[in-house]
Parts: structure tokens; sequence; C-alpha cells
């Protein structure tokens, strides 16, 4: 069980549900409110991460990226305590859990009232099950063609933001694009982050992510693009909603990840980056929490409605 869940990397957990929780209590901000949308629509994201890292560890592992040169803690293939018939069938397995979840969310959501989005988010389900496996599993894994950034970007902000908000409402508010983008983009940049510190083993493996692509140079001021964007933002989400000064609270947020992104700009041995990665998932979960407190506790006139 121990190294199922270091598999797991329960760290990147935390990061991949920041999305829901945005468009959860944005909705709740606005009257309309759901716990079984929430708890599928988390179940939902949960699965699709493990999934990905599951998937991850077992693409990197046949392909031998994972090797020697490689920066960070050993992955399960790698390390020879899972094999890759184990590692496979858990792909599967996790694959169908997360299904379930999503089919369920999708009831809860619709009830059958709504066809064509059932169908829609359906379609939406199995197409980021086959993302989060082909990301590095197989030939043609985009993974290893620099593609990981827009994947991350289109389901874990997009999709997993105005997703589960438009589950809630039934309707698109494109004033919820502003934040979406900017936990899109943070989690981009926990990704990049991962592609710096492990640009050199990646560049000998044949993984051609974007850091590979354009040098760890260009990768720094994409980071510092990824993470200053996302946080202005947010501070635009909160002008055009007309936030007291009370409800900036969620600035709180912003302190590690400047100091993160210091650290960054200092760094000249990229294997050093590896403790980053936790601080930026961590500081973007923080900051998807306190931004919902700041829209459900801070608006006195909200009447929820629990459906």
């Amino acid at each position: 069980m121990k190294h199922w869940v270091e598999a797991a990397r329960v760290r990147t957990l935390p990061l991949s549900v920041s999305g829901i929780i945005v468009g959860s209590f944005y909705a709740m901000s606005q009257g309309i409110f759901n716990w079984n949308i929430v708890i599928f629509a988390l179940l939902t994201t949960l699965g699709l991460q493990i999934l990905s890292n599951f998937a991850n560890d077992y693409g990197d592992g046949v392909k031998g990226t994972d090797n020697d040169d490689r920066v960070g803690p050993k992955r399960a293939i790698q390390s020879g305590v899972i094999s890759p018939t184990e590692m496979k069938r858990a792909i599967v397995i996790t694959s169908l859990i997360t299904l379930l979840f999503a089919v369920l969310l999708i009831y809860f959501a619709f009830k059958g009232k709504y066809l064509v989005f059932s169908l829609i988010f359906l379609v939406l389900g199995i197409l980021a099950i086959a993302s989060a496996i082909r990301y590095t599993v197989g030939k043609g894994a985009y993974g290893y063609r620099g593609y990981g950034d827009v994947f991350v970007f289109v389901f874990f902000g997009m999709v997993s933001t105005f997703g589960v908000y438009f589950m809630f409402s039934k309707t698109l508010d494109l004033l919820l694009l502003l934040p979406a983008t900017s936990i899109g983009f943070l989690s981009v940049g926990v990704l990049n982050l991962n592609n710096m510190r492990d640009e050199e083993s990646d560049r000998k493996a044949g993984k051609n992510t974007i850091v590979v692509k354009n040098g760890g140079t260009w990768a720094k001021k994409y980071h510092f693009f990824l993470v200053i964007s996302a946080m202005i933002l947010v501070l635009i989400f909160a002008f055009l909603n007309d936030f007291h000064f009370d409800q900036y609270i969620f600035v709180v947020a912003y302190f590690p990840m400047i100091s993160h992104l210091i650290t960054v700009y200092k760094n000249k041995t990229p294997r050093l980056l590896d403790p980053e990665l936790k601080k930026l998932a961590i500081s973007t979960f923080l900051l998807a929490v306190l931004l919902a407190l700041c829209l459900i506790f801070f608006i006195s006139d909200v009447v929820v409605n629990y459906v």
C-alpha cells in the first residue's frame, strides 16, 4: 500500500482540485449549490490526477525515461517496487473507477433533463481519461512532443473550473474565465517546474518537453509569465466582482508564490527546483481555498439554494 500511495504522488492532488473548489464556490456565491456535484467532481478530478500519475510512471518507466539521470524521488517502476504489469492493471482499474465517478457526476448534475449536456460531458470525461493515459503512454505520447502544458491547462484549468460551474448553473459566466485561466496557468507552472528540473535527463531520453525544445532560460521567463499572470488575473476578477477590502485576503497566497519566483530566478542548478513543485502546488491550493472563502463568507445577501 505504501508504494501505491507513493505512485499516486499525493503532493500533486491538492493542485488538481483547485479548479473544482473555485468553480463550485463561485456557484454557491450566486445562490446555487449541490454537495453531490461537489463530491463527485472532486472524486472524478482526483481519479484523473492519480490515473495521470500512474500512466506517467508506467510510460516513463517502460521507455527508460525514469533512470539514474533523473532528479527527484524514484518512481515505482523505476525502483522495481511495482511491476509494469501491475501498473498497467492499476491504470485500467483507475480508469474504470474514474469513469464511474464521472457518470455519477453527470447524473447528479443533469438528472436526465439535459441529454445534450450529459452527452457532451460524458465525451469530455472519456477524453480526459484518454488524455491522462496518452500523456506518456504509447509511441505517440503527446508529453514527449511538448503538448503536456496544453492538456494541463485545458483540463485542470478550463474544464475543471468552467465545467463544474456549468453543472450547477447550466450557463456560462465569462467572468469565471479569469480565475479558470489563473488556475490553469499555475497548474502548468507546476508541470513547467517539473520539466525544468528534468531538462537534462529528458533530453537524453528523447522526451521533448517544451523546456527541452526551448531551453532553461526561456523556461524561466515562461514560468514567470505563468505565475505573475495568474496573480494578476485573480486581482482583476476580484475588482470586477466588487470585492470589499476584506475579501482580498486571498493575496496571502501570493507571498509564498513571490518567494517561489525569487528562488526560481536565483536558481542555477535545476535539480534544486524539486522542493518548489510542492510549494507552488500548495500555494495554488491555498489561493483556491481563500478565494472560495472570500466568495461565500463575505457576501451577506446570498441565500444558497441546496438542491
